[in-house]
């Protein structure tokens, strides 16, 4: 469907640029150029729809992002035109209660600060100008307050106070910085002792924002919203305005080896001490949202203490007794959020499924599930009376916003981005097959046929492998891993969902804990012949494996376990030393809860499926990428991978990014890696495979 729409659309506005150019395949510089469309926001008559855009300036090699708007009351194809002005740098939307203004997040003055919009027009105003950035808001249900992020030295009373703490830190002769525990970094940043704290302020006559906000979360030392991706769905308001309930984990010197998030309820005006409202659930709770008459608070919980994979199950909470109850016990998947029908009755939520991230319907009475989006991947959604908006991509299309009932019938597209980018591509066809894989259960997986497909011809292949581990390479237009960049390159491609991934049941993804190297291994290698024997054109003479991040990890086990399964490797951001990520990576948690405890409590399970303990059967050409920030993966397992090769005389090559942490993420780094990634797999899938690269 979702392709069908582009591609007419495409058409009835760009008539003269698909005839005046012949098709070709997708390529990494059209995947840095593309604008991205997320983050739909329905006005509450559900009479304007808003989209955030992210466009890129590939000369100045940034992006910025801005704010669209569609009136769907209009009669008309046309798209939604630009609302934030050109160059301000608008996101985080959020409509006025009463519809008539947009709210949003802009950096224009000097720093993140909330501006105002008028849907009907007029130029944007600023209405906050405080010492610190503002991360994330919230408005009350009547638009009188707002709740705000920042990030504070929390024995700090003021936010001036962190401002001048951070200037003496700058201007300071000394640069050392004294730890006394866990965490001193996280993802990609050092820690400096700040913490993500939640404020309200009110507006005034005026419409600004108070000058000193009440913060909310005094007395949690913890981060609202959490590091590093957290963000506005970590708290709500209370239906009166009159409190908000957020997600913290405040659990002391644990907090790089738990996942103990806990539901807080605070007054709006800052005053009393929180109260812990899931105090007697020890893994997490997050993602609140009350109820209408604010009797119930809807919420997801864990059930397992250090499993950041854990089963995301719907709760409700009757908060006057504190009772809880699991709404749908018997669905086995894992709810990614929580939105309500307009009459209170269902849950709207989002979840991987069987290699697709659809949408569902939950009967909060009776848990019946239904699902109202499926065959690709949806992004953002919102709901406003019987409307539905949401984003919907897939392996050949990249996100485009839709409008639907609210039981998603009569969907229709709305945002026409990359018609010109895209009009003379021509992407690989894809197909999901699946196959009998370790103890003969099921497995799931993609493959894609190279842009500009021949029967009866072979191809060279990509053989992608996810990261996670518990992930899933499904049916989504991936901006790191897309399949349809290798596809343009004349690549056909496979993608294995093998044990440990998500969407196939909670006890599928719980299977690889433990189990790093044996089940995924075997899924793999089951998958590569499985898909060889189906599709023809697949030549399995000529193929390389990549991977990053646990894909890395696999790819440098595949060196040694498999030495002879491909022509060429990709390792990036891969573990290659299982033991020593268990003491050098930040979020603890992950590496005890897949190995059984911590690497000196439990060595051996650390070691049994330790990439470093078989490189001396490596012999497969292996280039090597890995980002200085990236405090996930250390630099130091990539640079090990890269000796271990170089020792023995195994071909290879080390890409290194000084400014990059787990992902790519800057567009000329992102070709950068792209070209020498194709580079690698054309040199050795050739027919002269293994001669020397030309000199220049």
């Amino acid at each position: 469907m979702n392709r069908k729409l582009t591609l007419c659309l495409a058409a009835l506005f760009l008539p003269a640029l698909a005839a005046a150019q012949s098709p070709r395949g997708f390529d990494a510089r059209d995947l840095v150029r593309l604008d991205r469309v997320s983050a739909p926001t329905l006005s509450p008559d559900g009479r304007h729809l808003l989209v955030t855009v992210r466009e890129v300036d590939f000369d100045a090699n940034k992006a910025s992002t801005g704010l669209w708007i569609r009136d769907l009351y209009a009669r008309d194809l046309a798209p939604p035109k630009r609302f934030t002005p050109e160059g301000l740098g608008a996101g985080s939307a959020a409509f006025s209660p009463d519809g008539s203004a947009v709210y949003f997040l802009s950096s224009k003055s000097g720093s993140s600060q909330l501006w105002k919009q008028a849907v009907g027009g007029s130029e944007p105003e600023q209405v906050s100008d405080y010492p610190l950035p503002v991360g994330t808001f919230k408005l009350s249900p009547d638009g009188s307050a707002v709740a705000l992020s920042f990030e504070v030295f929390t024995d700090c009373g003021t936010l001036a106070c962190t401002k001048q703490r951070l200037d003496a830190m700058a201007d300071a002769k000394t640069s050392g910085v004294l730890y006394d525990g866990l965490f001193v970094r996280h993802w990609d940043t050092w820690k400096d002792g700040r913490r993500n704290q939640l404020f309200v302020a009110r507006f005034d006559a005026d419409g600004k924002a108070g000058s000193e906000p009440a913060r909310v979360s005094a007395g949690i030392e913890g981060d609202v919203p959490a590091k590093p991706f957290g963000g506005k769905d970590d708290y709500t308001w209370a239906p009166d305005g009159q409190s908000l309930v957020f997600a913290a984990k405040a659990v002391g010197r644990e907090e790089a080896w738990s996942t103990d998030f806990d539901l807080y309820h605070a007054r709006a005006t800052g005053s009393g001490a929180p109260k812990n409202l899931t105090e007697a659930n020890p893994p997490l709770d997050g993602g609140p949202v009350f109820s209408a008459d604010g009797k119930t608070l809807y919420y997801r919980a864990m059930k397992h203490p250090g499993f950041e994979a854990d089963r995301l199950a719907l709760m409700a909470m009757d908060l006057a007794s504190g009772k809880t109850r699991e709404i749908a016990p018997d669905w086995d998947r894992s709810a990614s959020n929580i939105t309500l029908s307009a009459d209170g009755k269902s849950i709207y939520t989002t979840t991987f499924d069987v290699g697709t991230y659809s949408l569902f319907k939950v009967d909060i009475a009776s848990g019946e599930v239904t699902k109202l989006i499926g065959g690709g991947t949806v992004g953002g959604y919102d709901l406003a009376g019987d409307t539905l908006a949401y984003t919907f991509e897939d392996l050949d299309s990249p996100a485009q916003a839709f409008v639907a009932r609210a039981d998603g019938s009569q969907a229709r597209q709305v945002t026409v981005q990359n018609g010109g980018v895209l009009g003379d591509i021509q992407f690989g066809a894809y197909e999901q097959f699946s196959f009998k894989g370790w103890n003969d259960e099921t497995v799931y997986g993609y493959v894609v046929k190279p842009a500009g497909f021949e029967p009866g011809k072979q191809y060279p292949v990509a053989f992608l492998i996810h990261g996670g581990p518990q992930g899933s390479f499904g049916n989504n237009f991936h901006y790191r891993w897309n399949p349809q960049t290798y596809a343009g390159a004349g690549f056909a491609v496979v993608m294995i969902d093998f044990h440990g991934s998500v969407g196939y049941g909670q006890a599928f993804t719980d299977s690889i804990t433990g189990d790093w190297g044996g089940k995924p291994l075997e899924d793999l290698q089951k998958g590569w012949a499985a898909a060889q024997e189906k599709y023809s054109f697949l030549d399995g003479d000529r193929a390389c494996a990549l991977g990053g991040s646990y894909g890395g990890y696999m790819v440098a086990w595949i060196a040694g376990n498999w030495p002879d399964g491909f022509d060429c490797l990709v390792n990036h951001a891969g573990v290659v030393d299982t033991r020593i990520m268990g003491f050098n990576t930040e979020e603890l948690w992950f590496t005890e809860w897949e190995n059984g405890g911590t690497p000196v409590q439990s060595p051996e399970a650390y070691e049994q499926f330790n990439p470093i303990k078989h490189v001396d059967k490596w012999k497969t050409p292996m280039l090597v990428i890995h980002g200085q920030l990236d405090y996930r993966v250390l630099v130091e397992q990539g640079l090990a991978a890269f000796s271990a090769a170089q020792r023995q005389g195994v071909p290879s090559q080390l890409l290194y990014f000084p400014d990059e942490n787990h992902w790519i993420l800057k567009p000329h780094n992102s070709v950068l890696w792209h070209d020498t990634v194709n580079a690698w797999l054309k040199r050795w899938t050739a027919q002269d495979a293994g001669a020397e690269p030309a000199k220049d």
